[in-house]
């Protein structure tokens, strides 16, 4: 129906247009950031008979809050953050934080401060737990993962993963957490398609162990573990004793931790890793004593735009399956037509490069409009609308032009609307978001067409 409607209007296709005034901008280019993984040890005292008392944990969480604060994290994952979680936020000045998903038997003790935005939070417990470790409380804490999509900067997201794993090295134990990690890495093979991503959290798994499978992230996702990395990427032995870390400030960063951070860039975004580090020197009391049973753990990081490619923000809502055109397009890629299809809402967006390679999103109703790109022609600038639907958040509508002013429209506009545009020399190349029956959230890919000032017209 859709590729029927689309020959049909072809033969109809105006050429021409009155041209519209779209302002470009640049694009920051680059960026430094930081995680900070941190375990807030907040048990309830029948939980954690043999640890800090309640009225300890209390004061050490309002520590902790002021640490976060004082040391201006970016983002930062913690666990177990159950009982003295108002104590936390109260004390912490970070602009961006999760709701709090409860107490003990309520919650997964899973949060994240930021100074940055995010979109698509998420929550998933473990399909596997066990409780053969009476004292871990594996299933009654709910465990599992959170995943949100952070904006670091205009066009530049991160996937970012919080975990809280089974802990325990009974066969039970061991046997869950074996089921755990691949339960994340299947999630980013499905959700974090073309994206950065940053899993950090507490794995409760150490290289040593012969059960343990953290190699799953590397051979799966293409993941780099931060520690291994700055540690000139010597892994412990399997089967040799754990390189435990003291309960006290570490003088280096040789002994391993069950606290992780694995990381990986995108065909658009280079990151690296500028240092590994354990903060336990910053958190702790007036008295020099740490504050939490785990050492924290802080990777900074820089991020580099790669030359050729470009992404637009994301707008819409946080349903319908993920897609990213990113894998297939390269900094060289033309756009051939571009087909908008829609009504009430924007159904379906096609795009097709002249190399031959065809990007589909969306379903199959509405009314269709296709635009074939003269040569040297690009799209500059996508306008996009969105609402509500049954509960849903939509886009509802798609104005995209060229550099020579031609447009192509479709759906319905609302008062809630944005311009994505391309950088100078950069056009339309690809899409990336979430679609189903219609399209629920949007963003573009851009490739360099010109060199501003040299090749541009």
């Amino acid at each position: 129906m859709l590729w029927r409607s689309i020959s049909f209007l072809a033969a109809l296709l105006l050429c021409s247009a009155a041209p519209t005034n779209i302002t470009e901008h640049a694009f920051a280019t680059s960026g430094t950031f930081n995680v900070l993984s941190l375990s807030v040890n907040g048990l309830p005292d029948v939980l954690d008979p043999l640890g800090a008392s309640g009225a300890e944990k209390n004061l050490n969480t309002k520590y902790m809050g002021i640490a976060l604060s004082h040391y201006d994290y970016g983002v930062v994952n913690v666990q177990k953050d159950f009982n003295y979680h108002t104590m936390l936020y109260q004390h912490d000045n970070h602009p961006f934080r999760t709701k709090f998903s409860g107490g003990v038997l309520h919650g997964s003790g899973l949060n994240t401060l930021s100074k940055y935005s995010w979109i698509d939070f998420s929550r998933t417990r473990w399909e596997w737990c066990s409780n053969e470790s009476r004292s871990e409380y594996n299933c009654m804490l709910h465990k599992g993962f959170t995943f949100m999509r952070v904006r670091i900067n205009e066009g530049v997201y991160i996937d970012m993963i919080n975990l809280h794993a089974d802990s325990g090295i009974k066969p039970g134990d061991e046997e869950a957490r074996c089921w755990n990690i691949p339960q994340v890495s299947e999630y980013i093979s499905a959700n974090s398609v073309g994206n950065a991503v940053i899993v950090f959290g507490n794995t409760n798994s150490r290289y040593t162990r012969s059960k343990d499978n953290l190699d799953l992230f590397i051979s799966q996702n293409s993941l780099t573990d931060a520690w291994v990395q700055a540690n000139k990427g010597k892994v412990p032995a399997v089967g040799t004793d754990a390189i435990v870390c003291p309960k006290e400030v570490p003088s280096n960063i040789s002994c391993e931790v069950v606290d992780k951070v694995f990381y990986r860039g995108s065909p658009a975004i280079n990151l690296d890793s500028l240092g590994f580090f354990y903060d336990t020197s910053r958190f702790l009391s007036p008295k020099g004593k740490m504050l939490t049973d785990h050492h924290p753990v802080r990777v900074d990081f820089e991020y580099t735009l790669r030359n050729g490619l470009r992404q637009s923000d994301l707008y819409g809502g946080p349903h319908a399956t993920w897609f990213n055109d990113l894998p297939s397009v390269h900094p060289l890629s033309k756009l051939a037509f571009i087909v908008l299809c829609g009504a009430s809402r924007l159904d379906s967006l096609v795009l097709k490069l002249e190399s031959g390679e065809i990007f589909t999103h969306g379903g199959s109703g509405g009314d269709c409009y296709l635009l074939l790109l003269r040569p040297k022609e690009y799209i500059t600038s996508v306008k996009l609308c969105w609402g509500k639907k049954r509960a849903h958040t939509r886009i509802f509508y798609a104005r995209a032009s060229t550099n020579t002013g031609r447009p192509i429209r479709a759906g319905t506009t609302t008062n809630y609307c944005a311009i994505a545009n391309a950088p100078a020399g950069y056009g339309v190349v690809g899409a990336y978001g979430k679609a189903g029956d219609e399209m629920d959230l949007l963003g573009f890919i851009y490739a360099q067409q010109c060199v501003v000032g040299k090749l541009c017209n």
